[in-house]
């Protein structure tokens, strides 16, 4: 069988808009008929989410499968690294916890994790009509080349091309765009094939001699100039796209009636920002990443997310006077959220010998609940309803769960039911906590507790969005994507690359470039 045409969408550096390329190049091939997967041989992301078979990958994978039309797959992100601290991550190898390494121990099993990626891809490969590879970073990391198993190491073993994207709204693209080729050594530098500059405000033409120049100097063409599309928000993978300040959501038409400001806790090792992504699809609320007292104290609701460290990330809570303004809202009764780690500082006890090692500390006090860390992690689809008596409003919920945090006691009325496994999480009075992701998708549960915060605060004239639905404002940013690509991607030499692979590169680079000489390194 013939192996599946493939790209790698590679960066100059982090959170270039890669993710955001792929998806839509995903999009639309899959809306015209081409049976595509995504690809992202090694993820450093806290943002995650279950594939059906109860594993665990990169959260803007899962995203770009559902822009292809598929359902989440262990195969689309092999390797997850999931860091803990400055020094060490937890890894993910298709799926499953691998343990937890440092940075010298994990490059010393490349040989091991090199296998594992081009298996999944050969596999792809052979289902698929063609593969949408994304890297990691930068793809002229010359520092970590020798161990690279998702940039120039990937494209060079599958003989794949490389689009190299630039965020141009940070400055410096241009030489970004010619240091990162320079860098390279020559067999991987024969593999780039073009620039994509993204994130690009106002008039091209003003740009146009920059590109010139480079591809003077380089032999590669831009293949695109991306504007600015700052609608483009759903399912962010990296943490630099949920900076202290940043309100989350795009431009929404407000109903002019009551707003709810809800401030989420940026914590050091925040993990899987993307659930409140949910309550920023609503007009009438405001979400915004905070890490000060004020806007703790001044928000309508405050949010603890999940944290990859919750032991270490209460202390932080503590050293910068949060847990305290945390506190003092609850107990005045404004409402608190806490999910996943957030749910566990919320506790009264912390029993942690396995993310921290630190044992028995204090949790915030705010639930009567105990929370135990197990060394076997929690994985596993959630679906239930809210605790109300069926038939007398319960709502409908949906979600997944990844922790190591189990709840060993709860005194408090618990929130949730499963319908397998039976009750979960926690509420008192205006303060929540639950271990599920994705909670907030389900459209009536996330309606009915927003009213409650409402209640709660004395907007009572506060309405969430009737009809909105978070699964059909994910559909319409993957269609967003898709055009922003089409329209300002030179599709035509996409589908070419797709077609002759890196096989026929000196061919396509000399009609992608007009350049018929057999040299194009700087």
């Amino acid at each position: 069988m013939t192996a599946a045409g493939a790209l790698l969408v590679g960066g100059t550096s982090s959170d270039a808009g890669k993710s955001l390329i792929v998806a839509g190049l995903c999009r639309a091939l899959a809306r015209d008929g081409v049976r595509v997967a995504p690809f992202k041989a090694q993820n450093m992301s806290n943002n995650s989410a279950l594939t059906l078979d109860g594993g665990e990958i990169g959260r803007a994978q899962a995203l770009q499968a559902t822009a292809c039309g598929l359902l989440p797959d262990t195969r689309f992100n092999p390797v997850l690294l999931k860091p803990g601290s400055d020094r060490r991550s937890h890894v993910i190898v298709r799926g499953r916890p691998y343990g937890d390494v440092g940075a010298a121990d994990y490059h010393a099993r490349r040989v091991e994790l090199a296998d594992v990626v081009a298996a999944e891809l050969a596999s792809l490969r052979d289902e698929f009509d063609v593969v949408i590879c994304e890297g990691a970073g930068s793809v002229a990391e010359v520092n970590l080349r020798a161990t690279d198993i998702a940039n120039m190491g990937l494209a060079r073993a599958a003989r794949i091309p490389v689009l190299v994207v630039t965020d141009i709204d940070r400055g410096g693209s241009l030489a970004h765009l010619f240091g990162t080729l320079a860098l390279l050594e020559p067999a991987d530098q024969a593999l780039i094939a073009g620039f994509v500059v993204n994130k690009f405000r106002g008039d091209p033409s003003l740009l146009a001699p920059g590109l010139d120049t480079i591809r003077e100097r380089t032999g590669r063409p831009t293949l695109g100039v991306l504007p600015f599309a700052d609608d483009l928000w759903i399912d962010a993978e990296d943490s630099l796209a949920s900076p202290v300040g940043r309100r989350v959501g795009g431009r929404t038409a407000y109903s002019g009636g009551p707003r709810l400001a809800v401030a989420a806790i940026r914590l050091p090792r925040t993990s899987n920002t993307t659930d409140v992504e949910a309550l920023a699809c609503e007009p009438d609320v405001d979400v915004t990443w905070v890490d000060d007292p004020s806007s703790v104290r001044a928000a309508d609701l405050v949010v603890l997310p999940g944290s990859r460290a919750s032991v270490d990330d209460l202390d932080w809570l503590r050293e910068r006077g949060l847990a305290d303004a945390v506190v003092e809202r609850a107990q005045s009764g404004r409402p608190v959220l806490g999910v996943c780690g957030g749910f566990q500082m919320l506790s009264r006890r912390i029993v942690d010998s396995v993310e921290s090692g630190r044992g028995a500390v204090d949790g915030l006090g705010l639930l009567d609940v105990d929370i135990e860390f197990r060394t076997a992690k929690t994985l596993r689809r959630f679906s239930g309803h809210s605790r109300k008596s069926v038939g007398a409003g319960a709502a409908a919920v949906s979600g997944y769960e990844i922790h190591h945090g189990v709840a060993v006691r709860n005194g408090e009325r618990t929130w949730l039911v499963d319908d397998e496994t039976g009750p979960e999480g926690a509420r008192s009075g205006v303060v929540a906590g639950t271990h599920c992701h994705g909670l907030f998708e389900a459209d009536d549960f996330r309606r009915d507790y927003l009213l409650d915060v409402a209640r709660a605060v004395g907007k009572d004239a506060f309405a969430p969005a009737p009809g909105l639905s978070t699964r059909a404002v994910r559909e319409r940013q993957l269609d967003a994507m898709a055009d922003l690509v089409t329209t300002h991607l030179d599709m035509r030499a996409v589908h070419r690359l797709l077609a002759g692979g890196a096989g026929s590169m000196p061919t396509v680079l000399s009609w992608l470039s007009g350049d018929r000489t057999s040299d194009h390194r700087p």
